[in-house]
């Protein structure tokens, strides 16, 4: 026999629309399958890599759905402001954007550098760079950060929808290099056939005013209980060792920690 609580919460259950329910329960997360191995897609199409695994254990403690939404890189903020999702996966708080989206806390940091054939003596500097051809990630911070200070000192700045897109024409040769997140190159483009004959090339590319301590989940100003679900996920997959063991099955050792 039910108890009169049980009772009381299955009628209230049933008063709940399902469209209701599923908004409690569900999370639409923003994606760009074109960045291994934190996100791409299986051979049936369905999202995998690092930021899926982690999202996926984040909605996990939660007790949340995670439905992902794909799209280019660049169109994810017009997107969650539009209310098509309700988080963007991890991407780098910048100043620029803290002006139009809010953050949950960090979850990760990658730096920023050069990749080009190991036969060619480039180095991330402008006046080393001159007369280059160099890809960057349309509305990404490399883009950003290429524009402002490489090419005004004549460097050829070459902006690309998508990170698979800047790999092809890497090894196609019709870019002398790239400057993308450092992690994914290493992890994403040199272990792959094409990437064999590729290096990083000099240190981490930097700027206070345009890059980010870290990558935090994006989500629109004053929604504070999406922020709250984020940030409470975030703390529990840390506490019970979920977020490292698959940064160590993804990266080994690799010091992915955000220095703030």
């Amino acid at each position: 026999m039910l108890s009169k609580n049980n009772f009381l919460r299955i009628i209230v259950l049933l008063t709940l629309s399902p469209a209701v329910l599923a908004d409690r329960l569900t999370l639409r997360v923003g994606v760009d399958l074109t960045y291994p191995p934190f996100q791409s897609a299986e051979k049936t199409g369905h999202p995998e890599g690092f930021d899926i695994d982690v999202t996926n254990a984040i909605c996990k403690s939660i007790n949340a759905k995670c439905d992902y939404v794909v799209n280019t890189f660049d169109a994810q903020i017009p997107a969650l402001l539009a209310k098509k999702i309700d988080v963007i996966s991890p991407l780098g708080v910048t100043l620029k954007r803290m002006k139009a989206i809010d953050f949950s806390d960090y979850v990760f940091h990658v730096p920023t550098q050069l990749v080009a054939r190991k036969d060619l003596s480039l180095y991330p500097q402008a006046d080393k760079l001159r007369g280059e051809n160099i890809a960057v990630q349309q509305g990404s911070i490399q883009e950003a950060y290429a524009n402002k200070y490489w090419l005004p000192a004549g460097v050829n700045i070459k902006s690309y929808p998508d990170q698979d897109a800047i790999y092809q024409d890497l090894y196609a040769g019709r870019v002398d290099g790239a400057l993308s997140p450092s992690v994914g190159i290493m992890f994403g483009f040199l272990k792959t056939p094409e990437g064999q004959n590729f290096e990083l090339k000099g240190p981490e590319v930097t700027d206070d005013n345009l890059f980010s301590a870290g990558s935090a989940y994006g989500i629109r100003k004053n929604d504070d209980q999406t922020k709250r679900l984020i940030n409470k996920g975030i703390q529990n997959i840390i506490n019970d060792g979920t977020f490292e063991k698959l940064k160590k099955r993804y990266f080994g050792n690799v010091d992915l920690s955000v220095k703030k």
